[in-house]
C-alpha cells in the first residue's frame, strides 16, 4: 500500500525514533508499505517518521543510482540490487573524506543542495528477522544510509546547509508546510490533509 509522504514542517520529522521488538505490530507489512511508496515517489531511502511513524526503521534501495555513468563500474554494481532494511540502527563510526553530493528529500519536494558527509560508516543494526549486524559502507551507499540514518535522529538533510542557503530556500520550504509543494507522489502537508 502506498503511503502519504510526510511533509517538512510536521514534528514527527523532528523527533527521535523509538527502537521496536521483533513483535512490532504488522512489521513485515510495515517494511512492504514503506518499499511501495519509496519506489512510487522514485526514491532510493525512506525512513519510517516520513511515514508518520516515530520509531528506528529506514529502507533503502540504491538499483536506481546504478546507472549513474559517471561512476566507475565496480561501484555501479556494488550499487545495483543494494536493497536492506535497517531497524534500531546504531550509527558506530563516520570517518574518510567529507565530500559533497546534491541530496534531495522526499519530506523536502523540489529542494536539492549539496551536503558534505564522510566517505565511510560503521553502522550496527537489525535486519527484517532481527539478525543483528554490524557492517561497513562507503561511497553513494553510505551517503543514502547517512541520510536515512539522520531522519531517524530527527535531522534532515537541510540542517547540514549553511545559514546562507538556508535563507535562500525558505520561501520553497514556508510553501511546503503550507501544502503549496506538487510533488507527483501523494503527501501529507502540516497545513493540509494531504491531496
Amino acid at each position: 500500500m502506498i503511503l502519504p509522504i510526510i511533509g517538512y514542517g510536521d514534528p514527527v520529522l523532528r523527533k527521535m525514533c523509538d527502537p521496536i521488538a521483533p513483535d512490532y505490530a504488522d512489521l513485515k507489512q510495515t517494511i512492504a508499505n514503506m518499499f511501495e511508496t519509496m519506489y512510487n515517489a522514485y526514491g532510493v531511502g525512506l525512513a519510517a517518521p516520513q511515514v508518520g511513524l516515530p520509531i528506528r526503521l529506514f529502507v533503502i534501495d540504491t538499483t536506481p543510482f546504478s546507472d549513474d555513468e559517471d561512476l566507475e563500474k565496480a561501484e555501479q554494481e556494488q550499487l545495483n540490487g543494494f536493497k536492506k532494511v535497517f531497524i534500531n540502527a546504531k550509527m558506530l563510526k563516520e570517518e574518510g573524506e567529507e565530500w559533497g553530493f546534491n541530496e534531495g528529500c522526499l519530506s523536502i519536494p523540489e529542494v536539492r543542495e549539496d551536503v558534505y558527509r564522510n566517505e565511510t560508516i560503521t553502522i550496527e543494526y537489525d535486519d527484517e528477522n532481527f539478525n543483528r549486524t554490524t557492517a561497513v559502507f562507503d561511497g553513494l551507499i553510505a551517503r543514502v544510509i547517512q541520510h536515512e540514518y539522520d531522519h531517524i535522529e530527527g535531522i534532515l538533510f537541510t540542517d547540514h546547509i549553511s545559514t546562507l542557503k538556508k535563507q535562500l530556500i525558505k520561501k520553497k520550504l514556508q510553501n511546503i508546510m503550507e501544502g503549496k509543494a506538487r510533488p507527483d507522489y501523494k503527501m501529507k502537508f502540516v497545513s493540509k490533509k494531504g491531496r
